[in-house]
């Protein structure tokens, strides 16, 4: 496998895991080169605070093989940054692969790019991403066609490791899970809208429309 370039643009407000979650998988695949991309180069900060990674314009990247876009808190995710979306819109082109994780699937979605496309998106957006002619599915992860969505936050691991075995095979995929130790045993089940106590459930909407 030759050189692969992954872009993964961010933004002021994204939040880290959706970006590192798959940078920790896709970086791994054999001939991958990730570039993290920004509007204003340098140091960009996440949602927290405190964490910021350090960007590249995205001038700098013209033509990924595969571009993840991360998602953030709701009211952070740029939608209407022109130069994003059409930088998004002109990397799909060419793009192998245009992927997105939780609400990063909104900016895929302003950019035009999820018409009639079966997407996801974190639990409380999937109304907002319909309103983009998404055709919005409650899953861990869609592929249709070159698009792949991954729900909230944590999903963007088990997005990327299944895009992983599409470009790769099982083998590596595995090998990767296996390197990264990801093998998820949570202390409760409260991942999920379904699962969640729904003392639980009140409290995050609550936090999410506050």
């Amino acid at each position: 496998m030759g050189a692969m370039q992954i872009a993964i643009p961010v933004y002021p407000g994204f939040t880290a895991t959706d970006a590192i979650g798959p940078y920790e998988v896709l970086s791994r695949l054999p001939g991958a080169r990730t570039v993290f991309v920004a509007r204003e180069p340098g140091l960009v900060e996440s949602d927290t605070g405190f964490l910021r990674i350090e960007a590249q314009p995205l001038s700098a990247v013209a033509a990924p093989a595969i571009v993840v876009v991360p998602g953030g808190p709701t009211v952070r995710v740029p939608t209407g940054d022109a130069v994003l979306l059409d930088w998004l819109r002109a990397v799909d082109r060419t793009s192998t692969w245009t992927a997105s994780v939780c609400t990063g699937a909104l900016l895929l979605g302003a950019a035009g790019l999820l018409r009639g496309v079966d997407a996801t998106t974190h639990w409380e957006d999937l109304d907002r991403l319909a309103g983009f002619d998404a055709t919005a599915v409650e899953a861990r992860y869609v592929f249709h066609g070159k698009r792949v969505t991954a729900a909230g936050v944590s999903a963007g691991f088990d997005m990327a490791l299944a895009l992983a075995a599409r470009i790769a095979g099982d083998l590596v995929a595995q090998s990767i899970q296996l390197g990264i130790e990801y093998d998820p045993q949570p202390p409760f089940r409260a991942g999920s809208p379904r699962s969640a106590p729904p003392e639980v459930l009140a409290r995050v909407r609550s936090r999410e429309r506050g």
